[in-house]
């Protein structure tokens, strides 16, 4: 395991708002070496107020897309603050989101802020958080990846996919070329409301479709465990890239029948506008035409290098029962 680096932490933390950020406010708050927190919110972004009442959380409104907001941001509060580490968790989650402006937060911003932080006083660790969706998941991929494993560089990905990926290629690139220390975290699904996932959106109706002849195994995190392993990547020494993977792992079947839904297999061919009916009708998000790999190959991490440099395990289970249906 690496060397856990003692001097006090003073973090912006960029999606601050968004419930993994929310969760690693809560963490972040109880910790003693922890002295300052700065969140980035979106203008008119709603913010827990109860963060507000500790005397060491602060809050700066700044549009991450634009080059003027993060620079008055990390030349303005992040400098008087002496902010040393950042996180920047700040992606659109909607799988829907495309166009310029998306990818201008998705992608450029964090371009952006790598630049300004190699120039900044006090910023000496920046952390991606990331996503195991970077990872290609075909007939040909290894059933547990590593993080040596190829990403999903397909030109026809959709824009979500390859944002992700692009981002993540963005901070990698840095790496070893920049007096920064960077980390790049690539979680599991975060499987809660309001996060992104695709499956908790998959499981909120009745009956979930699934293809004929095929049970993948699917891998769950909890925003709870995914702001665990932030922490310790802030308190450790280590960088690089890094899996976080969650404590459910189980095949699609298990995954139904744990939500208490019916299942119905049929092949594949038919899902894909089966589910582009249910989005009209329903105006829930889950794509299959999006998710068609996840769910006929298996695609697990490999969590050894983050147990070994980081000390990181997942503990927390995630809560099947919370995944309500549409009323």
């Amino acid at each position: 395991m690496s060397s856990i680096d003692e001097a006090p932490l003073r973090v912006l933390v960029t999606g601050a708002s968004t419930p993994l950020g929310r969760s690693l406010l809560s963490r972040l708050l109880r910790l003693p070496r922890v002295e300052a927190v700065l969140c980035a919110t979106a203008p008119g972004e709603d913010f827990v107020s109860a963060f507000r009442s500790d005397p060491r959380v602060s809050v700066t409104r700044c549009d991450l897309r634009r080059e003027r907001d993060l620079r008055s941001m990390l030349f303005g509060p992040a400098r008087a603050q002496q902010i040393n580490a950042i996180v920047d968790g700040a992606r659109h989650r909607s799988i829907d989101a495309e166009g310029p402006r998306v990818r201008a937060l998705n992608v450029e911003a964090t371009r952006e802020l790598l630049h300004l932080c190699e120039r900044h006083e006090t910023i000496r660790h920046y952390l991606l958080v990331s996503s195991s969706a970077v990872y290609r998941a075909d007939g040909s991929s290894a059933d547990v990846v590593d993080e040596e494993h190829p990403l999903d560089f397909r030109p026809n990905a959709p824009q979500w996919r390859r944002d992700r990926v692009e981002v993540d290629v963005s901070a990698c690139v840095r790496m070893g070329m920049t007096p920064l220390r960077i980390t790049v975290l690539r979680l599991a699904e975060l499987f809660a409301e309001d996060a992104g996932s695709q499956l908790w959106d998959y499981l909120r109706t009745r009956v979930c479709l699934r293809p004929l002849g095929f049970d993948p195994m699917l891998e769950l995190l909890t925003v709870e465990d995914g702001a665990r392993a932030i922490a310790l990547a802030l308190a450790s020494s280590a960088q690089g890239i890094f899996n976080v993977g969650g404590r459910d792992v189980l095949p699609l079947s298990r995954l139904i029948e744990r939500a208490g839904r019916d299942e119905i297999a049929l092949p594949g061919p038919m899902l894909a506008p089966l589910y582009a009916l249910r989005r009209r009708v329903t105006r829930l998000s889950f794509r299959y035409d999006v998710n068609r790999e996840r769910l006929h190959n298996n695609c697990v991490l490999d969590g050894r290098r983050a147990l070994r440099e980081l000390g990181y395990e997942p503990l927390e289970r995630v809560d099947f029962g919370a995944v309500a249906l549409p009323i």
